[in-house]
C-alpha cells in the first residue's frame, strides 16, 4: 500500500524548486543590471555593493552574471526548503520526510511569480510596449513582496493546520482586546514616537504642514488666534481642520512639539483596536482579528501618516483614521448615535473625510445594515430594524455632500477674502487642458471648485486618461498589495473609497525632494488618509470571503484534491494579510522593518535621520542669542524652534502675504536666522541674504559659522 506522500510528485517538487531559483535569478539579473529598476529596492550605494559582491562588472553598463545569481538562489531555496521542513517537524511532530515534499510543493510555487514578472518584462520589452514596461519597472518591490508574503504565509499556515492546536473563537465580550494587540500598539507607539522625537531633536522636522500645528495651539493659548504666521489670516482659510485643538489641555501642561508627535502615534496605533473588533466580527475568530490588527500596524501607507516621505510628521488628518475605524465599528454594531458623534469628530480632522463618508452613507442606505446578517452572533446582533439604518445612511450621504459644498464654497473662501481653497491649484492642469481644448479662456485664473467640476463634466476625455494611468494603477497596487488584496473580496465596501481615490489620482502635487530609492510620490504623503479606514474595513470583510476563492483556485492547481498536508485556505488567508503588510513595508517603510532604515546609502537611513549631528548640537547656542520677545524670520527646519517667540516668520524664496507677497523677511522682523546646511538650503554666505545685501547698515551680523547665520536688526527699516 502506498504512503500518502507518494501522491506528491517528488521529482516535480525538485524541478519546481530549481525552476523557481532560475526565475528568481533571471529576474534579479534584469533588475540589478539597471539602476532604474534596482532603485526601487535599494540605494545606489547598496546597489553597487551588491552587484560587486555578485561579480558584476561596470563597462560601461552593469552586467551581473546569471550563473552566480542562480547558484545563490538555489542555495537559498535549499536552505528554506530544509529549514522550513525542520521547523514544521519540530512544531507538528510529523515525519520529516512527509513534510519535506509537501512543503516544497506548496512553498516553491510562490517562487514562480519571479518567472511571471520576467516573462511579462521580456514580452513587453520585445513588443516595445512602453506602458507595460513602465508599470513593470515601477513595481519589482511589489512582486517581490507578494512572493515573500505567500511563501511565509504558507509556512505559518502549515504549522498551525498540522499542530492540531485549537483556534479560539470569539472572545468573552464585545470589548475584548487580546494582550498581543495591546503589545503591538505599545511597540508601534514607542518606535514611531522615538523616531519623531529624534527628527525634532535633529532639526529635521519641517515647520510648514507639520510643526505649524503646534504653533496654532501656542498662538491660541496666548490670544494670537488660531493661526501660524506663515499667512496673515486664520488657519480656517486653509482647511476646516480643528481637531488638534482638543490637545490644548495637554499642551498647556507640556507646550512642546513632542507632545503632538506622541499623541499622533498613539492615535494611529489605537486604530488597531477597532480593526480587531471589526475583523473578529466578520471572521468569528480572535486570531484572525489580531492578525489583521498587526497588518494594520505594519501597513506602510498608514505609517507614512506618522512620518511622511518628506519627513513631515504631525498632521491633524491622521486623527481621522482611528476615529473613522471606530465609527465603522459602531456602525456594524448599529450604534448610530455614537457613530454619528465619531463621524463629526472625523470631519473636524479635515473636510476630505466627507468624500468617503458620503459614499459610506450610500452603502449603508443600500445595505440597510453595517454587517452581513449571516455574520451576526448573539454577542453582536442587534434587533434594530433595517429602516433606521437606511435612514441614517441617507442622511449621512446628503449631509456630507452639503458639508463639503459649504466648506469649499462658503467657509474657506470667507476666511480667504473670497478666494478659492488653495488646493484647487492641485488641479491646475485641468484648466491648462481646458485652454488647449478651447473650452476655457486662457486669461482666466485657475478654476475654483465649480470651475473644476464644469471641466470634468464638459470634457471627460481630458481627465479619463489621467485617471486610468500607470501612476493611478501603481497607487492602487500600493494600497492593496500590503493588505494582501483582501479588500478586493469586498468590492461594495471598497467602492466607498473610489470617489476620493479618483480625486487623488487627478491631483498634481510637486514632490518632496530627493528619492534615491525610487519612491513614487503616492501614497507616501497624507492625502490618502481617508482611504485607509475604508481599505482596512473592506479587508476585514474580505477575510471571510477570500478563503473560498483560494480553496477553489488551489483545487484546480493541484493534481490531487487530497494530501497528507493540506494548507487550510482560511488559515493561509489570515496569515497572508500580515505577511503582505510585513513584506510590503520591507521596501517602503521608513521604520526599522524597512530596508531604507538600514541602507547606509539611503536618504532615510537611521544614522542620518535619527542621530542628531553637529548641526543640531550647535543650535542651542544660536537659540540662546535671540530673546523670546523678538520677531524672528528663519528657514524651515529651524522655524519650529521659534514658534513660541513674539512672531515666527518663514524665511524662504516663497512669496508670503505677511510680507506683501514677497519672499524674505517681513518689515517688522528683528532677527533673521539661516540654516546653512539644511536640505534645499541655497544660502551659505551673509551676502546672499537679500536684506543684508541691500541694506547692510540696517543689520548686524551676529554669527556666521559652518551651520548658521544670524542677523539682528540695528536700525528701523530703510525707506
Amino acid at each position: 500500500m502506498k504512503s500518502p506522500t507518494d501522491r506528491v510528485d517528488r521529482l516535480g517538487v525538485i524541478a519546481q524548486g530549481v525552476f523557481g531559483a532560475l526565475c528568481a535569478a533571471g529576474s534579479l539579473q534584469v533588475i540589478l543590471n539597471d539602476y532604474a529598476l534596482a532603485g526601487t529596492l535599494m540605494s545606489r550605494e547598496l546597489w553597487m555593493w551588491v552587484t560587486g559582491l555578485l561579480g558584476g562588472k561596470v563597462s560601461p553598463t552593469v552586467d551581473v552574471p546569471l550563473d552566480v545569481l542562480f547558484f545563490a538562489f538555489l542555495g537559498v531555496a535549499i536552505a528554506c526548503w530544509l529549514g522550513g521542513a525542520a521547523a514544521l517537524t519540530a512544531k507538528t511532530k510529523a515525519p520529516f520526510s512527509n513534510i519535506l515534499w509537501v512543503w516544497g510543493r506548496d512553498g516553491f510555487r510562490w517562487w514562480l511569480i519571479f518567472g511571471v514578472w520576467l516573462l511579462l518584462w521580456t514580452v513587453a520589452s520585445i513588443a516595445e510596449w512602453e506602458t507595460a514596461v513602465s508599470l513593470l519597472a515601477a513595481t519589482p518591490q511589489l512582486w517581490l513582496a507578494v512572493t515573500m508574503a505567500g511563501f511565509v504565509a504558507t509556512l505559518f499556515a502549515m504549522s498551525i493546520s498540522l499542530s492540531a492546536v485549537a483556534v479560539r473563537s470569539v472572545g468573552e465580550t464585545n470589548w475584548y482586546v487580546p494582550k498581543s494587540v495591546g503589545l503591538g500598539i505599545v511597540i508601534y507607539v514607542i518606535v514611531f514616537t522615538t523616531m519623531n522625537w529624534q527628527l525634532h531633536r535633529g532639526l529635521l522636522l519641517p515647520h510648514g504642514d507639520s510643526a505649524m500645528y503646534e504653533e496654532h495651539l501656542w498662538n491660541l493659548e496666548y490670544g494670537k488666534g488660531f493661526r501660524s504666521f506663515l499667512d496673515p489670516g486664520l488657519f480656517l482659510g486653509e482647511h476646516i481642520q480643528v481637531i488638534h485643538v482638543a490637545l490644548l489641555p495637554l499642551h498647556v501642561v507640556w507646550p512642546s512639539q513632542m507632545l503632538l508627535e506622541l499623541c499622533e502615534s498613539l492615535a494611529l496605533a489605537s486604530g488597531a483596536i477597532a480593526v480587531f473588533w471589526i475583523a473578529r466580527r466578520h471572521t468569528r475568530s480572535d486570531k484572525a482579528g489580531a492578525l489583521l490588527a498587526f497588518a494594520y500596524l505594519l501597513y506602510f501607507p498608514m505609517q507614512f501618516l506618522d512620518i511622511a516621505i518628506d519627513l513631515k510628521t504631525f498632521r491633524p488628518i491622521a486623527f481621522g483614521v482611528p476615529l473613522l475605524l471606530f465609527a465603522l465599528d459602531q456602525m456594524e454594531r448599529r450604534r448610530f448615535v455614537s457613530m454619528s458623534v465619531l463621524l463629526l469628530c472625523v470631519l473636524s480632522a479635515k473636510e476630505d473625510f466627507a468624500i468617503v463618508i458620503a459614499p459610506l452613507g450610500l452603502w449603508l442606505l443600500c445595505r440597510g445594515a453595517g454587517v452581513d446578517r449571516s455574520l451576526n452572533q448573539p454577542a453582536y446582533a442587534d434587533r434594530s430594524p433595517e429602516r433606521p439604518a437606511r435612514m441614517v445612511g441617507g442622511a449621512m450621504a446628503v449631509l456630507s455632500v452639503c458639508y463639503l459644498l459649504l466648506v469649499l464654497l462658503v467657509l474657506i473662501p470667507a476666511f480667504r477674502e473670497g478666494r478659492d481653497p488653495h488646493y484647487t491649484g492641485y488641479f491646475g492642469w485641468l484648466h491648462e487642458a481646458a485652454v488647449e481644448e478651447g473650452i476655457s479662456d486662457n486669461g482666466m485664473e485657475p478654476a475654483g471648485p465649480l470651475g473644476i467640476a464644469q471641466v470634468l463634466f464638459a470634457q471627460p476625455t481630458i481627465w479619463l486618461g489621467r485617471l486610468f494611468s500607470m501612476q493611478s494603477l501603481f497607487y492602487a497596487l500600493a494600497l492593496l498589495v500590503p493588505i494582501g488584496f483582501l479588500a478586493l473580496f469586498s468590492p461594495g465596501r471598497l467602492a466607498v473609497a473610489l470617489p476620493l481615490f479618483g480625486v487623488l489620482c487627478l491631483m498634481e502635487v510637486s514632490g518632496g525632494g530627493s528619492t534615491d530609492a525610487g519612491f513614487p510620490l503616492v501614497p507616501f504623503h497624507h492625502f490618502h488618509a481617508p482611504l485607509i479606514p475604508i481599505v482596512i474595513w473592506a479587508s476585514a470583510a474580505g477575510l471571510s470571503h477570500a478563503a473560498g476563492f483560494w480553496r477553489r483556485l488551489w483545487g484546480r492547481l493541484r493534481r490531487t484534491k487530497e494530501s497528507i498536508i493540506a494548507v487550510d485556505p482560511t488559515l493561509w488567508t489570515r496569515h497572508f494579510v500580515w505577511t503582505s503588510a510585513l513584506a510590503g513595508g520591507l521596501f517602503f517603510s521608513l521604520g526599522p522593518l524597512g530596508v531604507p532604515f538600514w541602507d547606509a546609502g539611503s536618504t532615510w537611513t537611521w544614522r542620518s535621520l535619527y542621530v542628531p549631528g553637529e548641526r543640531a548640537e550647535e543650535f542651542p547656542a544660536v537659540f540662546a542669542m535671540i530673546p523670546a520677545s523678538a520677531r524672528v524670520a528663519s528657514t524651515d527646519l529651524i522655524h519650529p524652534r521659534f514658534t513660541h517667540h513674539e512672531r515666527s516668520y518663514d524665511y524662504s524664496a516663497y512669496p508670503r502675504a505677511v510680507n506683501d507677497n514677497k519672499p524674505g523677511a517681513p518689515p517688522d522682523t528683528d532677527y533673521i536666522v539661516i540654516d546653512k546646511q539644511a536640505r534645499y538650503s541655497n544660502i551659505s554666505q551673509p551676502e546672499q541674504i537679500r536684506e543684508f545685501r541691500e541694506h547692510p547698515y540696517d543689520w548686524k551680523l551676529l554669527l556666521n559659522n559652518d551651520f548658521f547665520i544670524v542677523l539682528q536688526r540695528k536700525n528701523e527699516p530703510s525707506k
